[in-house]
């Protein structure tokens, strides 16, 4: 068990979220505080020292202090994973951070905006073509990603990766909004066998706000 470490930021946050299912899959103790959103404090100074953006997560593991989840991820595995989580060849650890740098640069501004909009947005305050050009533009990103899992249980590889941990805590968001989706029977699979795992079940499967 690695020595506990300080996670600033609300749980649910899906970059919070991306930690804290990273932590509970490598077994890292943590103590989690609360920050931002409805809590606020995250553009005060004291937390601005800390993370000079004003968002969350930030974690402190001892004297080190540092911001952006998939960094975060990316930090932990290396340091407490003891060659949990990603591949064991080079081509492999490629393959599965891919899929962290894709969910920042492709999938995020997709479904971001469609999320906003039917979970955060007064359904009058609602923009349709804003939401129905988003939800087409995630409808595109799942594609790519059920086109990969047809190859392959997990998005790299036939093991759980830390490729699958920023669309997973998507993937729940995604089957829990209120909309028609499209049959992606390789992205549902794939998502049955997310809702399996106990650090999913913990961190992941919480109400959508």
């Amino acid at each position: 068990m690695a020595a506990k470490i300080k996670i600033w930021g609300r749980r649910d946050s899906s970059n919070v979220q991306k930690v804290l299912w990273c932590c509970g899959e490598l077994g890292i103790a943590f103590e989690r505080i609360d920050i931002g959103g409805k809590f606020g404090g995250n553009k005060k100074k004291p937390y601005l020292d800390r993370n000079p953006n004003g968002l969350v997560p930030t974690i402190e593991d001892g004297s080190f202090v540092l911001w952006e989840s998939n960094s975060i991820m990316r930090y932990l595995v290396d340091k407490y994973g003891q060659g949990k989580l990603l591949p064991s060849t080079p081509e492999g650890r490629a393959d599965a951070n891919r899929w962290l740098d894709w969910q920042l640069s492709t999938f995020n501004p997709a479904i971001v905006p469609l999320f906003w909009g039917l979970i955060r947005t007064p359904e009058e305050k609602r923009d349709k073509a804003v939401m129905d050009a988003a939800l087409q533009k995630t409808i595109n990103a799942w594609k790519i990603v059920d086109d990969q899992l047809a190859r392959a249980s997990y998005l790299a590889g036939n093991e759980f990766s830390l490729g699958d941990i920023p669309l997973g805590v998507w993937a729940y968001r995604w089957y829990n909004l209120p909309i028609s989706r499209p049959d992606f029977k390789n992205v549902q699979s794939w998502y049955d066998r997310l809702c399996r795992r106990e650090p999913y079940k913990s961190h992941i499967m919480i109400p959508v706000t």
